[in-house]
């Protein structure tokens, strides 16, 4: 359940379905049994700006009065202020605008106070339109609707949008093509020197578009080449060529050669490890795009634009619809980093005859430490994207994590590293404890770039000798079915629980008696922070 808190009518705009409303300009009711709370307040129609500034200044109070009320456990969502009709009876009239500002500043401001709140920039939304078209006065003056219903297609586009990236539910791989993709004309025609790549446009078009990649892959997304071309030709330009902004070491996996790209993407799914849904194939070929599209239903294969000068435009609508998120952690700036190292470890094992002489020569280290406001944003990131290795697959928010901190759970996170890289925070446990001597296990999840090390045995191993140690003697637990996480089906059963039962669902259910101390590999150096 949704409740707004609104000065207008925008009923048609959130819905109906499990949606509630305040009355206009009605703080009165803050009610506490709700999944979420939005604040969607917008600038009333007045020609005095005078008066209208000091309508607008008590905002500001009455949207602390509300979050103080609020259940501190609930995301906030606040819509920032916008002038839908501005109107100026003197050029210099400026206290309206200097209100506006100064509410949007304090909720921006209670976003970064709060972890349960999230500021919504709506004129992102407006923007798009002329003011014209903002407006509809006959629905306004008929039921005080002022955003013209005519736009509740598309504002429920873009809300929808928004809401993937509150959850922090982004695409994962950016897979591109080089000829005419990455940069203009043909390399083994052109050669070199004469691929369209810096300069005067068109190469000064996408000298910006790999520009712009690039800071997408800094920001955390994993970048791969699919490509019908010479290996080695595509080495030295990227060696060679001055005006080149991405180079190898840039991309997480590569496959250029000249099979059809429906199995290569395949594969450079299954060297990162990733979904196919986790993909975006950009490639200026429609008939390349069409046999992805058709033998990969599951990967987003957007049109590629027409010409050069469209390059900008093209990344802003890839950036929007598959790629960002409101928060990025650290783990995600390093994260096309941490794909790259996985590949070098994967080069490295072809070295060893054994799994354990491997994993020995990998000097692995686990820093297990309890959750806390500096990595709370990641585990609950993690309970949202996770989903191969995920027993029960709950998804939380930041406010959802805070509030079972706050009733006793115990929550732990795991980091890795080895010789060849940190892969940051990528494993977390949520533990409820149900009476002195018993706890179950609500959550458990680690980032499938770490499988395949035993990682997953050490760290719950280490968590459930922390829980003998402080008096726990038994454990239950959950393994929750579904299309993805497969895998993971025999997991308790591999750590010595006892399955109890299965429900109509196909839910396992487990429990174990803590007994005895759990012995752990000592090829994994673990500390418990």
């Amino acid at each position: 359940m949704t409740f707004v808190f609104r000065n207008q009518t925008v009923e048609p705009f959130l819905g109906y379905d499990g949606v509630t409303y305040s009355g206009y300009d009605d703080i009165s009711v803050v009610p506490e049994d709700v999944d979420r709370y939005i604040w969607f307040y917008q600038v009333p129609v007045n020609a005095d700006s005078v008066q209208l500034a000091q309508e607008i200044d008590s905002y500001c109070d009455k949207l602390d009065i509300v979050l103080a009320a609020a259940n501190k456990h609930k995301p906030f969502i606040i819509f920032s202020l916008v002038n839908l009709f501005p109107l100026r009876l003197s050029g210099d009239e400026t206290a309206l605008d200097e209100a506006i500002g100064a509410f949007n500043r304090h909720a921006q401001q209670l976003s970064r106070q709060h972890t349960q709140v999230k500021w919504v920039d709506f004129s992102e939304f407006t923007l798009r339109y002329d003011a014209d078209a903002l407006i509809n006065w006959k629905y306004y003056l008929m039921s005080q609707t002022l955003l013209n219903p005519k736009l509740v297609h598309k504002f429920q586009e873009w809300w929808q949008r928004i809401e993937r990236e509150l959850s922090l539910n982004r695409k994962k791989c950016l897979v591109l093509d080089l000829d005419n993709t990455l940069w203009g004309g043909v390399l083994g025609e052109d050669g070199i020197d004469g691929i369209q790549l810096g300069g005067e446009y068109p190469g000064r078009a996408f000298s910006y578009w790999q520009r712009s990649l690039l800071e997408l892959s800094r920001n955390g997304l994993i970048l791969a080449i699919c490509s019908k071309n010479n290996e080695a030709d595509v080495l030295e330009a990227w060696e060679k060529n001055p005006a080149m902004v991405l180079k190898r070491e840039h991309f997480s996996a590569i496959r250029i050669n000249w099979r059809d790209k429906a199995t290569n993407m395949r594969e450079l799914a299954d060297e990162l490890n990733i979904g196919l849904d986790s993909m975006v194939f950009v490639d200026d070929s429609p008939s390349e795009r069409e046999l992805v599209k058709q033998l990969l239903p599951e990967v987003e294969v957007p049109d590629f634009p027409l010409k050069p000068y469209e390059l900008m435009p093209f990344f802003k609508s890839l950036v929007e619809k598959y790629f960002r998120i409101y928060t990025i952690t650290n783990e995600d700036r390093s994260k096309a980093e941490q794909y790259r190292a996985n590949a070098q470890r994967n080069a490295e094992q072809a070295r060893f005859v054994d799994l354990e002489s491997y994993l020995y020569s990998l000097d692995i280290q686990l820093d297990i430490k309890p959750a806390d406001e500096h990595n709370l944003p990641r585990i609950a990131q993690m309970t949202q994207k996770t989903n191969q290795f995920n027993l029960t697959t709950r998804r939380y928010a930041e406010a959802d994590v805070q509030q079972r901190l706050d009733a006793g759970w115990r929550i732990y996170c795991v980091s890795a590293s080895d010789r060849f890289g940190d892969n940051g925070i990528t494993g977390t446990i949520f533990l409820e404890p149900l009476d002195d001597t018993t706890v179950n296990i609500d959550t458990l999840l680690l980032s499938c770039r770490i499988l395949g090390k035993g990682i997953e045995e050490a760290f719950v191993k280490t968590v459930f000798n922390l829980l003998r140690l402080d008096g726990y003697r038994k454990i239950t637990a959950d393994y929750i079915p579904t299309a993805k996480n497969g895998q993971t089906a025999d997991f308790y059963d591999r750590m010595g629980m006892t399955s109890v039962g299965t429900g109509d669902d196909g839910t396992r259910h487990y429990e174990m008696a803590l007994n005895d101390v759990f012995e752990i590999k000592n090829y994994y150096n673990i500390r418990v922070l």
